[in-house]
């Protein structure tokens, strides 16, 4: 597999190579078939002259000087020809070519040396005129245009860029108003039902005579507060296309996860490491994915293991540095009792969520059952994003 590897590079420097050496080699020709092969001032000019289309691309205008004078002196053709286009290519007036065409026509016309050159208006001296400017006039006028169709070129990619850019914004918008209509649905519809259970739990607990009822009730009405909160937050967010949202209401933390384990109405005990006690322990979507974890570990106990005796543990692990660890771990028995029938909204993709989360900050989430008939939800991820 290594030779197609080394052909490919070397093949593009021979096609990188061919355009630069051909011209000269074709200089080199003109002035050995022109000036034979005899030492001379003429064949030293001519192949001065030729040599010099190597650095025609850096220095257009001192090779162009530099041909002329093998025209004019060796009378070669395909030096100066190929310096001329070269100026009328790469110069951006054109000024440039037009003084380079008639340089190269006057080259062309006046005789090397000056000795019996007496111009008239005979028919070949006006012949020779036309030709010479027939000379210069052809290579400026190739040179332009091949610069202007380079330019045209480069100005069609920069539009086609600029469609591409446009599409872009045109797909960004429409997905910018989508959102907001999710977010007016998410908040007609699932906010409209969440504020009726705050309200119906509310009335419960006035109502209601027994102590356990009314705590009960309470509990329900102040969840379905927080979600309200919460809610609102999330549509400011999908307004705004952000993943910081508009809202208010602070993104839970590390901090929060003693009053999220106190409201769950389980049994749970938690193991907080105490280096995560204090606020903004860890990056802000370390601490979130952390806590997002344990809130849809205690949330499928309740479905799935009511009564269950849980576990939740979160430590921080490693050396220190850019290699600790954030390691989660939520752990329940077996339910008290056979879980009834409920009706839940169906879903499945709670812990595929978790999954997905852990992965975009470098880490890993594991789920499954224990030996005992329990459950063990575990997720581990990188202090450093």
């Amino acid at each position: 597999m290594k030779p197609p590897n080394g052909r490919a590079p070397a093949r593009s420097r021979i096609h990188g190579l061919v355009p630069l050496l051909l011209p000269v080699a074709l200089g080199l020709a003109d002035a050995f078939l022109v000036n034979g092969a005899r030492p001379g001032l003429e064949l030293g000019v001519s192949l001065a002259a030729a040599l010099a289309l190597l650095v025609r691309r850096r220095w257009p205008v001192a090779v162009l000087v530099v041909t002329l004078l093998g025209i004019y002196v060796g009378y070669i053709w395909f030096a100066p020809l190929i310096a001329l286009y070269t100026v009328a290519s790469r110069r951006a007036g054109t000024g440039w070519a037009v003084a380079g065409a008639v340089a190269l026509a006057t080259a062309h016309y006046v005789p090397y040396p000056l000795d019996g050159f007496a111009p008239s208006f005979g028919r070949q001296d006006v012949l020779d005129v036309l030709d010479s400017c027939a000379q210069g006039a052809a290579p400026a006028v190739f040179g332009r245009w091949t610069r202007t169709r380079r330019q045209l070129h480069e100005r069609v990619q920069e539009l086609t860029a600029t469609r591409h850019r446009e599409a872009e914004l045109l797909a960004e918008r429409a997905v910018t108003v989508e959102r907001a209509r999710l977010a007016r649905e998410m908040h007609d519809v699932v906010a409209h039902q969440v504020s009726l259970i705050s309200v119906q739990a509310g009335a419960l607990r006035a109502t209601c005579r027994d102590d356990g009822s009314r705590d009960l009730a309470e509990t329900v009405r102040e969840l379905a507060v927080k979600t309200l909160t919460e809610l609102r937050h999330m549509v400011g967010a999908l307004r705004s296309g952000s993943g910081t949202g508009t809202g208010t209401a602070p993104q839970p933390r590390l901090v929060d996860l003693p009053v999220l384990t106190r409201e769950s109405g389980l049994d749970v005990t938690l193991d907080l490491d105490p280096e995560l006690e204090s606020p903004a322990a860890l990056p802000e979507a370390v601490e979130r994915a952390a806590y997002r974890t344990v809130q849809e570990a205690l949330t499928n106990v309740r479905k799935h293991a009511p009564g269950a005796v849980v576990r939740v543990a979160v430590r921080l692990g490693g050396a220190g540095g850019a290699g600790r660890q954030l390691a989660v771990e939520v752990r329940n028995g077996p339910p008290a009792a056979a879980p009834e029938p409920q009706e839940y909204p169906e879903g499945g993709h709670g812990l595929l969520g978790l999954r997905e989360r852990a992965l975009l900050l470098g880490g890993a989430c594991h789920a499954g059952p224990t030996e005992d008939d329990g459950f063990l939800l575990s997720a581990s991820f990188p202090t450093a994003c």
